[in-house]
């Protein structure tokens, strides 16, 4: 009969174990745009598998029309527990009531770098006249439809007084990664965030263009008004931004916030 009990209070006690694994396992459901996307996928698998956590991404723009982009995804109601983007975007949908604002952590900062196709020569962008060289002398020049894309359209080539004469080579491109169409041979050299210049397969990495040409895009997280799992959501922020994985992050080619 004892033999019984103990089975019995042991199989209880496993079940209420069990039960509460589940209820500190949490679906967390998170948007990330471009630019931090290449640290996430690094460290998200990571947290998942310290806290039990599952994480549900959806990626897209921090702005723009498009549907995938994640203020519109909020305004369709999609949920969402976590949202990673460009420090302005989410600044916008805290002033809309839209992200908790005291729940704001900053991530990192992205810098706009160049590629050229694998094996051709990695020209000089080290100095603003390096880079006015550079431009003058390409082929064809490709730029990004995000926010690099646009300092570079607006102020980049008018500070570098290069306007006019590349008006009709540099083109922007949509959707695509710009070192893509830079691989295939199709642009000559291309600019874009460094995080998302990287990953591509086919294009040599040059370098940042100098600081003083520089248009720094900060990343920041958030969580979303009616998050479902907030606590949840705090740790995966306050992990994404801790000292602990900023070698991670750099090395997708993301500056740390600290060290500027």
């Amino acid at each position: 009969m004892k033999s019984i009990l103990l089975k019995i209070c042991t199989a209880a006690l496993l079940g209420s174990a069990a039960a509460a694994a589940n209820v500190q396992a949490a679906d967390l459901h998170v948007m990330s745009s471009g630019g931090f996307t290449a640290a996430y996928k690094l460290l998200g698998p990571k947290f998942a598998a310290s806290t039990g956590n599952t994480l549900d991404t959806a990626l897209g723009p921090s702005m723009g029309k498009s549907p995938e982009a994640i203020p519109n995804r909020l305004q369709r109601g999609e949920p969402a527990d976590v949202v990673i983007m460009v420090g302005y975007a989410l600044d916008d949908l805290i002033k809309q009531g839209k992200v908790i604002p005291d729940s704001r952590v900053e991530l990192a900062d992205s810098r706009i770098g160049m590629v050229v196709r694998d094996g051709v020569p990695k020209p000089d962008i080290g100095s603003e006249a390096a880079l006015k060289e550079t431009l003058l002398h390409a082929r064809s020049i490709a730029y990004s439809d995000s926010a690099s894309g646009v300092y570079i359209e607006r102020e980049l080539f008018k500070r570098l007084g290069i306007e006019d004469q590349v008006k009709t080579k540099a083109k922007m491109i949509p959707k695509i990664p710009v070192a893509s169409v830079v691989a295939t041979g199709d642009y000559e050299v291309g600019f874009q965030q460094v995080s998302e210049l990287l990953p591509v397969k086919g294009a040599a990495y040059v370098g940042k263009i100098p600081e003083s040409m520089q248009s720094v895009t900060r990343f920041a997280a958030g969580i979303p008004v009616g998050a479902q799992h907030p606590k949840e959501a705090k740790a995966l922020l306050d992990y994404l931004a801790s000292p602990a994985v900023q070698p991670e992050v750099t090395s997708t080619g993301l500056d740390s916030v600290a060290t500027h």
